[in-house]
């Protein structure tokens, strides 16, 4: 098969009968990973549908290499009577699926993304029903796979799961998501829509924010040097010749028409640079404690399953004003039942939990319970009347405080369920964040989000100076807006950390080699004692004052050892991966490789570490010696 696999070539595209794109030019290769950005209208989801060849060119020139498979998960699922998970997954496909092969993929795709097989479609939440057309994308494995915000609705364990997923992907990938850590670790290349233009970055997401503000650096210069050269031209026009040629005539029309479009060019730019800008959310003084756990505990029963879950046992926290507070944990661990103890909705099976009498809270909530679908965008924001909303204590026009939230002011008077998803997402923060109060409650902000609306909400959280709770699975908004971690893990299991999902990760990677760390973990989280382990590492904060121990020693003597047959091991599996007939000679081994090879370099990485730790010890000990 030819290396390139779909190309759009010099196409014109009207919507409306209006040119939408134009000279728009794009190639697929084999096994590129691409990530498409561009603000909220900039032509995404038009760009997808050119590619599955849904949307025709206008003019120009699309090409498909023959053969060439295109799968794209579809956005909207109507769930059939009947119809189970399993046959809904494998409806999809155009061949015949043999049991083995159907087995096979329902072990890799299907269990790992959180679904029963023979669970029904019509029992599914929206967020099952979006993974359930995530996992009949995947499991089709067509050659061009694209993907429209797959991590919504996931918690973090599965987005990390999808990840390596498409990183071992052997097709070519498009993928449009707000998430920007999710991104920069599966993309190589980067589409940019920007003003009706495709500009394609060479490498990942990683690289992004550099590159695309190299671009809009080069045009500002280039804006700046046509603006000096008209106002040359200009001069000139308005000296007042008194011989007014043809070609001096000409030469001033020209001029004028430069200026009108410099203007227009000046204008576009100034939009694609500036920022959305609200004022800083500032909550009221309060002498209290927000909120006070005593030894609570809470179980939930599965209406359905009537399964009995421990959200929390013996759990004791004591949540400050000023505090900002990081939620994750698996979907169905008792994230959003705990945001409901913190405002007095759900009270405890047992223990206590004290909450301030002065308590002022906002509280966006993922189902959007406080949006009325029956009333427009004005009626929501303002219930009692009127075109006008207080806004952190100043009056705002409903229309004009909608642009800030990236609406066009006639969609005012839209009723709230003709609106999308991203767009109710943004209608509820603007209702919220028009009077967040002392304590602002965020469950899952960020699903549906364009990168602008989130960019916008970390500057107004971080200018917060309220107390904030925030549940997500966005990892690069965690760590921008939080100064602490609670990790729902199950069975009433809550780990604290101080710091945001970056020094989570690394109190994880740190775990199974333990460092007296006061100043890392929170405290008295929950009485509930860990299972029992293996024998811990010993600290090396414990013999800093002596010498070192002889299981110190003994430890620092097998490290090499240990380090090189990591280093044997992660070779021999990379050099099967780079087989490119690995997978069909045979999927197993080659789905174990996949599992095993991040592990491997995370044991690699812990075990150089440990080596580095020990090795700085003994040498220092020898100097003082």
């Amino acid at each position: 098969m030819s290396d390139l696999l779909l190309s759009v070539e010099d196409a014109l595209v009207l919507i409306a009968g209006k040119p939408f794109f134009q000279d728009l030019t794009l190639h697929i290769q084999a096994g590129r990973k691409i990530a498409l950005v561009g603000k909220n209208g900039a032509g995404k989801t038009t760009l997808m549908n050119l590619i599955t060849g849904d949307k025709e060119v206008d003019d120009g020139r699309r090409w498909v290499f023959e053969g060439v498979t295109i799968g794209y998960m579809q956005q909207h699922v109507d769930p059939i009577p009947g119809q189970s998970v399993k046959e809904f997954i494998f409806s999809g496909f155009t061949r015949p699926c043999e049991e083995w092969e159907e087995v096979y993929k329902i072990e890799r795709v299907v269990e790992p993304i959180g679904l029963k097989p023979h669970d029904m479609m019509t029992h599914l939440s929206g967020g099952q029903l979006r993974r359930a057309a995530l996992a009949r994308a995947l499991v089709e494995e067509p050659d061009i796979l694209l993907l429209d915000e797959p991590t919504n609705h996931m918690d973090l364990e599965t987005i990390e799961w999808l990840e390596q997923y498409l990183k071992s992907y052997r097709g070519s990938l498009v993928c449009i998501s707000h998430d920007r850590a999710f991104l920069a670790n599966i993309s190589d290349r980067v589409f940019w829509l920007d003003r009706g233009k495709l500009k394609v970055s060479p490498r990942g997401f990683a690289h992004f924010e550099e590159w695309s503000q190299d671009l809009l650096d080069q045009e500002a210069r280039a804006l700046h040097n046509r603006e000096r050269k008209l106002e040359l031209e200009l001069e000139w026009a308005n000296r007042g010749v008194k011989a007014r040629v043809k070609r001096n005539v000409r030469r001033v029309e020209l001029a004028r028409s430069e200026k009108e479009k410099l203007e227009a060019d000046k204008a576009a730019y100034r939009r694609v640079v500036s920022r959305i800008e609200l004022p800083p959310a500032t909550a009221a003084e309060s002498s209290h404690n927000v909120a006070e756990f005593i030894n609570a505990q809470k179980t939930y029963l599965h209406p359905q399953t009537g399964e009995e879950k421990i959200i929390l046992e013996k759990f004791n926290m004591r949540i400050k004003i000023g505090d900002r507070v990081g939620i994750i944990g698996h979907n169905g661990s008792g994230k959003t039942t705990f945001l409901k103890m913190l405002i007095g909705e759900v009270q405890p099976d047992g223990g206590k939990v004290k909450l301030a009498k002065d308590l002022h809270y906002s509280y966006f909530d993922q189902k959007r319970s406080a949006l009325d679908p029956d009333k427009t965008l004005q009626q929501n924001l303002c219930p009692d009347g009127g075109d006008h909303l207080d806004v952190r204590g100043k009056p705002r026009h409903v229309c004009g405080y909608l642009k800030d939230f990236l609406f066009d002011p006639s969609d005012a008077w839209r009723k709230v369920s003709t609106l999308s998803g991203g767009q109710k997402n943004r209608l509820l923060l603007a209702k919220v964040l028009a009077d967040p109060g002392t304590f602002l409650i965020l469950d899952e902000p960020t699903n549906d989000l364009d990168m602008d609306t989130l960019d916008m909400l970390e500057e107004v959280l971080t200018a917060y100076d309220g107390t904030l709770i925030v549940v997500s699975h966005d990892r690069d908004f965690l760590d921008q807006v939080v100064t602490k971690m609670l990790a729902f893990e199950g069975e009433g299991r809550i780990e604290g950390i101080v710091g945001g999902y970056s020094d989570y990760l690394a109190f994880k990677k740190s775990q199974d080699a333990p460092k007296t760390e006061p100043d890392t973990k929170i405290q008295n989280l929950s009485k509930k004692q860990p299972k029992a382990k293996e024998a811990p590492t010993p600290s090396v904060n414990a013999a800093v004052a002596g010498k070192l121990s002889f299981n110190m020693k003994h430890e620092l003597e097998r490290l090499p050892a240990q380090i090189e047959k990591l280093e044997s091991d992660i070779a021999a599996m990379e050099a099967l991966l780079a087989n490119p007939d690995f997978y069909m000679q045979d999927p197993k081994a080659f789905d174990k490789c996949v599992r095993e090879t991040p592990k491997l370099r995370a044991a690699l990485e812990k075990a150089e570490e440990r080596w580095l730790e020990l090795e700085t010890l003994r040498q220092n000990y020898e100097k003082q010696g």
